[in-house]
């Protein structure tokens, strides 16, 4: 027996003091399927691509949502969603509007009355994106958990845990790809093994329009709504 202290268990090592000890919190992706009561959910069943920008504010009883979407016409005929109002036209897509009653039942106001901010929330497919922010993962159970009652079934798709802080800060930025429709990545894939990216170019945007079977001007607009989402994924979250 000695004195001054306790000694750590066999085979592991005594704790670091300080902040270094401390990991920096996780970051993960949910996906939340089957949210009946979610109108930017069901639109997203009828949408090319996914639905994105959704954010919202409440006054009152009144909750106020906005999303960004592409295909206006899919959103018009979109059941479920009560009077979407075109808000503006950012060219390659549009931000609608629309307001209804406030609901317990929804997954985003059920998160946010566990203190958790929600970073991005998205839909495609009939499926709730989220991107969270949270200092552990018994805050990540917990979400889970209350979210039981109202969704079919909640899928992490993701999991990044925060850096130790030690001599050195790590400055990690994870890129959501799911914000990317499925033809802006043919396209960034297609551009990127044809050596478009490469100083000089192995191949020009003609040659990459050619094997994508599409017009170099289509190709130029899906390349820059792709590069300028990665760049609000890797700069707009420093």
């Amino acid at each position: 027996m000695g004195s001054g202290g306790t000694s750590a268990p066999d085979g592991a090592e005594d704790a670091p003091d300080g902040p270094e000890a401390t990991p920096d919190g996780v970051r993960a992706g949910v996906a939340i399927h089957g949210t009946g009561n979610c109108p930017v959910v069901a639109a997203s069943t009828v949408h090319d691509g996914p639905i994105t920008g959704v954010n919202w504010t409440h006054a009152g009883d009144t909750h106020t949502e906005e999303f960004r979407a592409r295909d206006p016409g899919a959103v018009d005929a979109a059941e479920g969603v009560p009077s979407p109002a075109s808000v503006v036209d950012l060219g390659d897509e549009r931000v609608y509007r629309y307001d209804r009653p406030r609901d317990r039942e929804c997954a985003c106001r059920i998160i946010e009355e566990l203190d958790c901010p929600i970073a991005d929330a998205r839909a495609e497919d009939g499926v709730l994106l989220l991107t969270l922010h949270l200092p552990d993962l018994e805050r990540l159970r917990d979400i889970v958990s209350a979210l039981d009652g109202t969704a079919e079934r909640v899928e992490v798709r993701y999991l990044v845990h925060g850096a130790s802080r030690g001599d050195e800060v790590s400055d990690r930025t994870l890129v959501d790809r799911g914000r990317l429709t499925d033809r802006q990545c043919e396209v960034l894939r297609t551009a990127y093994r044809m050596g478009y990216f490469e100083r000089p170019r192995d191949a020009n945007a003609s040659a990459v329009a050619d094997a994508l079977d599409i017009s170099p001007s289509t190709f130029a607009e899906h390349l820059a709504t792709a590069q300028r989402k990665l760049l609000e994924e890797t700069l707009g979250k420093n």
